[in-house]
């Protein structure tokens, strides 16, 4: 029997839990492949914050250990579950983070968060259209399929019919192109 320690999600205290080694193996075998892309993507869910990315991989591979039907090729992409269930965790923290009134204690009175303009919101949309436009069609398409339509870069190279890779080199030239078009146009960073 192995243990691991894992923190409950109410008060943050661990938890000790006995699995056999066939689940350790199983465990250690999903780490190894898909921790480092995981612990990435994860990176980004969470802007950059390690700590929290950490506890995400690992909630994210207690869950696959906890349904290993989930985990059969025949179902799909392993990696592409575990991105799907990190992706969700990371959604339900969000939303948990940002209903959770926190209490400040001060002085000072706030000042009240500027109003955004309608107006400026749609000057700003007609302006990111215009710079789109003007991209080549293959940046174009990647970065609406990656940043306006939300998916990762393999559903994106699924959908574009291109290779991983592609999505990547595509995504990497075209925000470049993006920023020159904007420059172009006069709108300031």
């Amino acid at each position: 029997m192995t243990r691991i320690f894992r923190r409950t999600p109410r008060c943050g205290d661990c938890e000790e839990t006995a699995i056999s080694d066939h689940d350790a193996h199983l465990l250690r075998a999903l780490h190894d492949e898909h921790a480092d892309a995981l612990h990435a993507y994860a990176l980004r869910l969470v802007d950059g914050d390690r700590q929290r990315a950490e506890d995400l991989v690992q909630e994210t591979l207690l869950r696959a250990w906890r349904s290993p039907a989930s985990l059969d090729p025949e179902r799909g992409s392993v990696r592409a579950w575990l991105f799907t269930t990190a992706r969700n965790l990371a959604i339900d923290a969000w939303r948990r983070r940002s209903t959770r009134v926190g209490e400040v204690v001060t002085d000072e009175v706030p000042e009240p968060p500027p109003t955004v303009d309608e107006t400026e919101r749609a000057v700003e949309a007609w302006t990111i259209a215009e710079a789109l436009s003007r991209l080549s069609p293959s940046h174009r398409e990647v970065l609406v399929e990656c940043f306006y339509r939300g998916r990762s870069v393999t559903e994106a190279a699924a959908r574009l019919g291109v290779p991983p890779g592609t999505v990547k080199s595509r995504t990497h030239y075209a925000l470049r192109s993006l920023r020159l078009v904007l420059a172009e146009m006069g709108v300031t960073q």
